[in-house]
Order: structure tokens, then sequence, then C-alpha cells
């Protein structure tokens, strides 16, 4: 117990004692004892009542100086108030500090509660999204910024996510949205201006589009007159070699061709219909057909374990599994195994390639969908393909609102699954209407 206690706690008893003695002496020990009690009662809440008008109006004089409990209370509530005061003067120059460093940020900065609703933004936050600091405060930022892109994000705490909304602010300008874990049950939503990066990407996609669809002219003319000469029985012989390697390079330069021109169409088209009905298990089946009588081709599987359909563009369901089977095919060796599978569940469709081929590299999955990226670039181009393949199927399936994931163990094989979603999925295939004939 604490000097200054214990002296009260004596002091007290004292009183108590002496008024019993004094109550013995007249013979009402009893009423001695009440009488020092009241005494100290009335004391000690003047005492209390004089402490709470100090406190509010911070006139502590005659509390300052003594070495009584009540003094010593002053002190306390004095030390702690003193580092109250500190301690709110640090939070405000970190505050100030924080909001300096993130108004220099480039990007914006929005911090968001659990029920995401703004607690605070940076400058950046109101020049690219249109927030105001003090008016916005507390309201949802999906009230605001109104995509259902960004209502998604939010609502899924996809934090490895980016997406593109376009600016509330700014015609034809667009902003990159991540959201990132914040503090204790709070998120930062991060905005960053992506106008000019989109600009160039249209401008590359539009100056690829055009030089392949000029290109395809002259192509066309060159491997005319390349075939014409393979054809020629005055050719000289030593000319057969030269002119077969150049129809070779033609030909690939025109598979070149149109699937950049594919690549730049289905970058440029919006989301796929769902108009179509596509029979999943029919091209699977026509894609293993495609290699049947090849040499050197590995073991070929099909696994439909539904009869369910896609809504879907039939051609570019086809073209997404024939690039995946080429892919396969060029990577498993002819002794080795691959899967094509059509699976449903109540969550959406599949199509799963599985190969037994050389496997990828972990550190090389997520660049496989770029554009002329190759995984073994000791590979010679007539072995290992043109590097468009998976990025076509990576627009295909942005196009159908699917997703790729990727599984490679290395000297084991590979598995490429295409997850679609559920109200892609025609689980009944549509009955036909047959018009009846005339009656008799």
């Amino acid at each position: 117990m604490p000097g200054s206690s214990r002296k009260f706690v004596l002091g007290i008893a004292g009183i108590l004692l002496a008024g019993g003695l004094i109550g013995w002496v007249y013979g009402h020990a009893a009423w001695g004892l009440l009488v020092a009690a009241l005494v100290i009662l009335v004391w000690q809440t003047r005492q209390l009542l004089s402490f709470n008008r100090a406190v509010y109006t911070r006139d502590f004089e005659q509390f300052r100086y003594g070495e009584g409990i009540w003094q010593q209370m002053f002190s306390r509530f004095n030390y702690e108030h003193e580092r109250a005061l500190r301690s709110k003067r640090e939070y405000r120059r970190l505050l100030k500090e924080i909001r300096r460093s993130t108004d220099a940020m480039p990007d914006g900065a929005v911090i968001l509660d659990e029920e995401n609703q703004i607690v605070m933004c940076n400058k950046a936050a109101k020049q690219l999204g249109g927030l105001k600091r003090k008016k916005d405060r507390g309201q949802r930022v999906d009230n605001i910024l109104r995509d259902p892109k960004l209502t998604k994000l939010l609502r899924t705490d996809a934090f490895a996510q980016e997406i593109e909304i376009p600016s509330p602010v700014k015609d034809e300008g667009w902003l990159n949205c991540r959201v990132v874990p914040y503090g204790a049950n709070q998120k930062l939503l991060f905005l960053r201006d992506i106008t000019e990066q989109i600009r160039l990407t249209k401008m590359r996609r539009d100056f690829v589009a055009n030089a392949s669809h000029e290109l395809r002219s002259p192509l066309t003319v060159i491997s005319g007159y390349l075939d014409s000469l393979s054809e020629d029985p005055d050719l000289e012989r030593n000319w057969a070699q030269p002119v077969r390697q150049m129809q070779e390079q033609a030909q690939r330069m025109n598979t070149v061709v149109s699937e950049l021109l594919e690549l730049s169409r289905l970058e440029s088209a919006g989301p796929a219909s769902k108009d179509e009905v596509v029979d999943v298990s029919g091209l699977l089946a026509a894609a293993k057909k495609s290699y049947a009588g090849q040499k050197d081709v590995a073991d070929i599987e099909v696994q439909s374990e539904s009869s369910a359909q896609l809504l879907a563009a039939g051609n570019e369901i086809e073209s997404l599994i024939t690039n995946l089977l080429s892919n396969a095919v060029r990577h498993t060796p002819a002794d080795g195994h691959i899967s094509l599978t059509w699976r449903v569940d109540p969550e959406g469709g599949e199509i799963i390639v599985t190969d037994t081929g050389e496997g990828i590299p972990a550190d090389q999955i997520p660049r496989l969908t770029e554009r002329f990226f190759r995984v073994h670039r000791g590979r010679t181009r007539e072995d290992g393909g043109v590097g468009l393949g998976l990025a076509i199927v990576k627009h295909v399936l942005n196009r159908h609102d699917a997703e790729l994931s990727v599984t490679s163990d290395l000297g084991r094989g590979s598995e490429f699954c295409c997850r679609f979603p559920a109200e892609r999925v025609v689980l009944e295939p549509p009955v036909p209407i047959v018009s009846g004939g005339k009656r008799g």
C-alpha cells in the first residue's frame, strides 16, 4: 500500500479511535464513534466536491501542495492528463505526417471500414475518383464509385485481384483499382490513373490489327508463287529445298498473322453472348479426331462426365480447346498421355486439359498467357509454336466470364483448367419445338 494511502487509513482510524475514547469518557462510546464518522464523511465529501470543481475549472491550487491523499490524487491525475495531452499532440503530428505522405502519393488511397465506408482519403483520391474528404466520410465508396466490378471486388475481398473501371471525373479516362488489408477490420483501396496505358494498349492493338491485315495480301501472293514454283517440273533440283523452306516460313507467317488478328478481335470485343448453345463434348471429340493417325503424338483420351452444354461462342470455345490441346501435344512425348475432360458441378463447368509432359517451372506459370512467351526458349521456332495460343485462351475466357488456372509439376506434367460460371452452363439441352401437320 502506498505511503499516502497508509496515512489516509491511519488518519481515519485515529479520528474514529479519538471519537470513541471521548464518547467512552462521557459514557457514550457509540455516539463518539458516530460523530467522528460524520466528521470524516463531511470532510471527505467537501474535498471530493472541491476536487470535482477543480477538474472543471482547471484550478488545482488547493491540491497542488501537501502530502494528503487528495494531493496524491491530483498528482496522478495531472500526470495522466499531461501524458494524454502529449499522446494527443503526437497523434496529431503523426496524422499530419501520414496525410502529407499520402497526399504526396500519385495514386489515390482510400481507407475503408468493414462496411466499405470511407474513413479517410488523400488528395489523389479526390482528383482521380472525385471523393471529398469531409463530405464523403462515412459514405459507402461503392455508392460514389458506381461500378459492378468494384462492388464485386469489395464484397469478395480478393486482395490479389486488380480491376479497371471508367474514370468518374475524366471522359475516356480509366482507373486501376486494388484492395489490400489495412489495420483492424479495415481495407485500403488504391486508385491509379491508367488512361495513358489504356490508350497505348489500344494504339498497339490497332497497329497490330492493321499491320496483320495489310500483311495478308502480300503473304497470299508470295505463298501462291511459292506453290507454283514447288510444282514446276522445270525447277532446278538445288532450288527445291530453299523453296520448301520458304513455303514453311510463309505458312508460319500466315499462322502468326491469323492468330494476331484473332487476338486483336478478342481484345476489342465485349462479353460473349449467351444465345448460342455449344456441345462441349462434341468439340472435345472433334479435337481428338484431328490428331488421329498422326505419328509422334501422345495418346489422347476424352472424358465427358456431363451432357451439359455451354452458352458461349462456339468458334471461340473450339479455338480454346484446339490451342490447349496443341500446346499439350507439343510438350508431351509420344509415349505420354493427354486427357480432355468436361465436367459440371453446382458452381459451373470445367474444361480440363491434362498431360504427362515435361511440366512448367512455377515461376513461369504467371507469364504463360503473355504474347509470344515460350517456356522453353531453347526450342526451335518450328517446334515451339508462335506463343499466341494461351494468350488467345485467356481472352476467350475473359469474354465468357471464365478463369484459367494452371498447375504443373516438372517432369510429370501439367493441368490447364478453364472454369466457366454456372449461368453459362445448360444442364438440360433445349427441346426443339416440332410443328404439327395438318389434321385430316
